[in-house]
């Protein structure tokens, strides 16, 4: 293996393995610290311990614990780097300064460093003198990276005032595995299991080994007893992992309201008056809970780019909707052990409040991956979206709006208008529908000489609707531009 190479057991990966190889090798005297972040179970650690083991750097993993056992954990830890021995720190100051005097011109990682600064909040600003130009990490020529998956901790190293702001020449959040990548780890050919899976774990390694003992369905009519087996099991860590996702993050204190607020959001209340009236809250309420949902990445606000100050949430975590869709109303007859009455009675609302919905997110995501062949652009944003008709008096659901990048004084241009279903035989209806909120678009001033209708679907499309649709990267010889994008077409890697 070649100086750097990233090793065969790291899996996908490869541009955050070259950005964080290309900061422990920097030979700019600017290049010293780097902040690393991530929700938990995306194998930041992993990835991070494989990183210094190859350019043989320090790693420290802190716990929750004490600043005096910190310290002591720290002090063993840099004295078998060293070579053995026994360092016995009185404070943070004294143990950096013999880090880096230790570690050199070498790299220090510091995993789950929010624990450090729990139990001592000022060691940013002792990192900082460290860290200034006549600091010891910097006279030592030693690289620091900071990881943690504390969010909203880890947003705040570097915002407003705070020492370690205008520092950091890396900033890399390790994000879940993209739906294709996730099918190729769980090692799943079909789409559709692909799909059924995705839309309970997600994107998240860690659930893919320890979480389930390397258990994955071998198939479509496997996939039943795989949820039974895993997910909906008590004797699987899975299980509980949905409620820990939320006990962890420090900011939570009123673990019901939370709970009340992503329950809504998974059940289809998406909106902010939605929300409220779901739970039983005013409005105003809402914005100190949702906006730390947001700061741990655990629900995301997208604007609808059609309806001024109009915008949904959504929950970030599959595993959070599956939790609060399914297995939290069946909570009680789940630790009982009647795992299987449970998921009878849950699995239409699986397919409508869970597959459904992720199946949306997952065209979504296909549309901003593909190249400018597919709607005569490159996408410049995809997202959701809604179409009022004054006339027909109804609200038209645009479930992906691709929309081209702006232009300054010109119409923002439309590439394409786009319905999903998971599990409906779409036809011209739904093609008709999106006719109709192109015309009222166009009236709004929108450019949409070119925009094309796409439908997507999991279960097919009518002979009508093939007669008139095309395929990724086509051209109809006249009329309209109706795309039909099924799931081989979603899993495929269309440029």
């Amino acid at each position: 293996m070649k100086a750097g190479a990233k090793p065969e057991r790291v899996f996908n990966r490869d541009r955050e393995w070259d950005g964080l190889v290309r900061f422990a090798t920097s030979p700019s005297t600017d290049v010293r610290l780097g902040i690393v972040s991530g929700r938990r179970r995306q194998g930041k650690t992993f990835l991070l311990d494989a990183v210094a083991e190859v350019v043989g750097g320090f790693f420290f993993t802190a716990t929750d614990a004490t600043e005096v056992e910190a310290l002591a954990g720290f002090g063993a830890a840099v004295a078998a780097y060293a070579g053995g021995g026994r360092y016995a720190f009185q404070d943070w100051d004294e143990a950096l300064e013999r880090l880096f005097a230790v570690v050199g011109e070498g790299l220090v990682v510091i995993d789950e460093f929010p624990y450090l600064i729990k139990a001592s909040p000022s060691l940013p600003s002792v990192l900082q003198r460290a860290l200034d130009p006549r600091g010891y990490a910097r006279r030592a020529g030693s690289r620091v990276l900071l990881c943690g998956s504390a969010m909203s901790v880890m947003g705040r190293l570097l915002a407003g005032t705070a020492p370690l702001r205008g520092r950091a020449s890396l900033e890399l959040i390790v994000k879940p595995l993209g739906y294709r990548e996730s099918a190729r780890f769980w090692g799943i050919e079909d789409p559709r299991l692909a799909v059924l899976v995705h839309a309970i774990v997600g994107g998240t390694p860690a659930y893919r080994r320890e979480f389930v003992a390397g258990d994955a369905p071998e198939s479509l009519a496997d996939f039943d007893s795989w949820v039974l087996r895993t997910v909906l099991n008590p004797q699987v860590p899975l299980f509980r992992e949905a409620r820990y996702l939320l006990a962890e993050e420090t900011e939570i204190r009123d673990a019901a309201l939370y709970h009340a607020v992503l329950g809504a959001i998974a059940g289809g209340h998406t909106t902010r008056g939605g929300i409220a009236n779901a739970i039983g809250r005013s409005s105003t309420g809402l914005g100190h809970p949702l906006s730390v949902l947001e700061d741990a990445q655990l629900v995301t606000r997208e604007a609808d780019p059609f309806t001024r100050g109009k915008s949904v949430y959504r929950v970030v975590e599959p595993l959070i909707v599956f939790y609060e869709a399914i297995m939290r109303r069946e909570w009680t007859r789940l630790e009982r052990g009647n795992s299987e009455a449970a998921w009878h009675n849950s699995r239409a609302t699986f397919l409508s409040q869970v597959v459904g919905p992720h199946f949306e997110g997952i065209c979504r995501e296909w549309a901003m991956s593909v190249g400018p062949e597919v709607f005569g652009d490159l996408p410049g944003l995809v997202a959701a979206a809604t179409v009022s008709d004054p006339q027909g008096k109804r609200q038209i659901q645009v479930d992906v709006a691709v929309l081209a990048p702006e232009e300054t004084g010109q119409p923002r241009r439309i590439l394409s208008l786009g319905e999903v279903k998971w599990d409906r035989t779409m036809t011209i209806g739904h093609v008709d529908r999106l006719r109709r909120a192109r015309e009222l678009l166009s009236a709004k001033g929108y450019d949409t000489s070119r925009t094309v209708l796409a439908c997507y679907s999991g279960a097919g499309f009518d002979e009508n609707l093939r007669a008139v649709g095309t395929s990724p990267g086509q051209r109809p010889d006249e009329g309209d531009n109706v795309l039909l994008v099924d799931l081989n077409t979603v899993y495929s890697d269309v440029r």
